[in-house]
């Protein structure tokens, strides 16, 4: 199968698959996360079969979508790319980003390295910030039913990857724990251009929350 029919296939896949997500990891969101996959990879010497694949399949099966098990989301990714023949080498390759890929707290150092990983990676988490990624933040507090804000619960910036999978804190404290933390995790120049501007909007969009929520203009 050529590359094209390949990804026509798996947009199809990816689509029906998601088709009842929750708004922030949905099917918007992989397509945003490959066409950020498309940007930077159009800068780095790469393998760009993989990295779309691995951007579209990333999400396929969330973990805190399936009571926090994240083999879910590798095996339904290797059960569609086999059921497409594709050679093991890509399965395999895909198959580690998508392992890797993940925040997880920060504390999880990656058990696997490439230039596509780092591709994908970058452009998932460039998601996670800016206008879109505020959305996405407060979208999914409301899924979750958290607080916005609640001043005297202070984010915890030394969270285990258990304590946070399960954190349950106010959707404020997630800019502190995830979302400023991201910039500076960066891989490729390209994404750390980008993130620039979107950590500024954060910034800017967190002195404006804290301004109103106490009465000031």
């Amino acid at each position: 199968m050529n590359t094209t029919n390949l990804i026509d296939k798996t947009i199809r896949f990816v689509k029906e698959t998601l088709a009842q997500a929750e708004g922030g990891h949905d099917w918007f969101h992989i397509e945003r996360v490959y066409k950020n996959a498309l940007l930077i990879a159009a800068s780095e010497n790469c393998d760009l079969e993989i990295v779309q694949l691995s951007a579209l399949l990333h999400d396929i099966a969330e973990s805190k979508f399936h009571d926090g098990d994240e083999s879910i989301g590798p095996k339904t990714a290797r059960t569609f790319l086999e059921s497409e023949n594709v050679v093991a080498t890509t399965i395999d390759h895909v198959i580690a980003i998508i392992e890797n890929i993940s925040f997880k707290g920060g504390k999880v150092e990656r058990k696997f390295s490439s230039i596509e990983l780092d591709i994908v990676q970058d452009a998932d988490r460039l998601d996670a910030i800016g206008a879109i990624g505020i959305a996405r933040t407060f979208n999914y507090g409301g899924f979750k039913n958290r607080a916005l804000y609640n001043p005297e619960i202070v984010p915890n910036l030394s969270m285990t990857k258990e304590e946070y999978k399960n954190n349950e804190a106010p959707t404020i404290n997630h800019f502190y724990e995830k979302l400023l933390l991201l910039k500076d995790k960066m891989n490729t120049q390209t994404g750390k251009q980008i993130a620039q501007e979107r950590h500024r909007y954060m910034e800017d969009f967190l002195e404006r929350f804290y301004a109103e929520w106490e009465g000031r203009k």
